[in-house]
């Protein structure tokens, strides 16, 4: 007899991310592999390519940490594990501890728990989100990591789409979470095999598994807009609209993840065509260009100039865009980072003051 459906699901998720991990690694350039923080490629010559799990304990990184752990030796892959303490609740570190534990029994290795500091920019879930991916990055980083999977269900993704809806935040924001992501240099790095998986699949493969999950208190504390979202947003829409909003909303997400990446090449190409000799930007030929890649062409423009993109909102790049649109002499737009854009002599001048 096979394995239960619900872990056989999240086994073949997650041997096709690997499939494609190791795809990657085979058609890296010569010299760009992954190797640990102050090492060589010579160094790492001959050692298996390692994977990461992030694993908080809860019953979607353990199920995912469950799978990582049984298919990852059959591809010839080293299969680790990264749990980070955010420090936010009395005990964390004994929670992270115990973690460690479960990863290590799943015979994880390497196995990490690294501690953040949690800031204040953008509310309390975005500063703990970007202390998180930093640890992430460093612990990768140093340990040379092929790639880091996230235990992201098809249940996020929708909370997500929601959140982006909410905001106004236009079609990017409603693409949701990428199956892959990652930072400059590091564009593959994330890997998020459970996006077509529903929570109750990961958390029923835990279950006949006999793997103790967590559950943070924070995802049921109305304090947070996700929680929130969560326990009383969906389920009313469920109960107003019939059951199938959290598919419905997963595939608005891949719908508008191929509209809003085909937009984006658009704009990277017209933006060339759009400056001068001197590479400003020309009023006149933006002003003609469709909306939804001026637009973009203007963000792109700022965040190049300084300005932190994940501080950067649909409302920042409207008002620049007012410099093209409706310009009626007003004065410099001043933007996050420091960052001012500034119409001068028929010219879009975006610069940090």
């Amino acid at each position: 007899m096979g394995p239960h459906p619900a872990v056989a699901a999240i086994r073949l998720a997650v041997r096709r991310v690997l499939h494609d991990v190791l795809t990657d690694l085979t058609d890296r350039p010569a010299g760009h592999s992954p190797t640990p923080s102050g090492g060589t490629a010579a160094a790492a010559a001959g050692t298996l390519p390692l994977v990461l799990v992030a694993c908080s304990g809860g019953a979607d990184s353990m199920a995912l940490a469950s799978a990582l752990a049984f298919e990852a030796p059959k591809l010839g892959i080293r299969a680790g594990g990264i749990t980070v303490d955010h420090g936010l609740q009395a005990g964390s570190d004994l929670r992270a501890a115990e973690v460690v534990t479960r990863m290590t029994a799943l015979r994880l290795d390497p196995v990490e728990s690294v501690s953040v500091r949690v800031g204040r920019d953008g509310g309390p879930e975005a500063a703990a989100r970007d202390a998180r991916y930093a640890a992430l990055d460093e612990a990768a980083d140093r340990l040379g990591a092929a790639a880091v999977l996230l235990g992201h269900t098809r249940d996020d993704q929708a909370e997500t789409v929601l959140l982006g809806l909410a905001r106004g935040s236009g079609i990017r924001s409603l693409s949701g979470m990428a199956e892959v992501s990652g930072g400059p240099g590091r564009s593959n790095r994330y890997r998020r095999p459970f996006l077509q998986i529903d929570r109750q699949t990961a958390r029923k493969a835990c279950m006949v598994q006999s793997l103790p999950v967590w559950d943070d208190p924070h995802n049921i504390d109305p304090a947070y807009t996700r929680s929130r979202l969560r326990h009383e947003g969906l389920p009313a829409l469920e109960k107003a609209l019939g059951k199938g909003v959290v598919e419905a909303l997963a595939r608005t997400a891949q719908l508008s993840r191929d509209d809003a990446d085909a937009l984006d090449s658009w704009a990277a190409e017209a933006e060339a065509g759009v400056r001068d000799e001197d590479g400003k930007l020309e009023c006149a030929k933006l002003y003609a260009l469709p909306p939804a890649v001026r637009r973009r062409v203007l963000r792109r423009a700022v965040v190049a100039a300084g300005s932190p993109a994940g501080s950067l909102f649909a409302r920042h790049i409207e008002e620049v865009d007012r410099l093209i649109t409706g310009w009626r002499g007003q004065g410099a737009i001043n933007l996050p980072g420091r960052v001012e854009a500034q119409r001068q002599g028929g010219r879009l001048v975006i610069r940090q003051g």
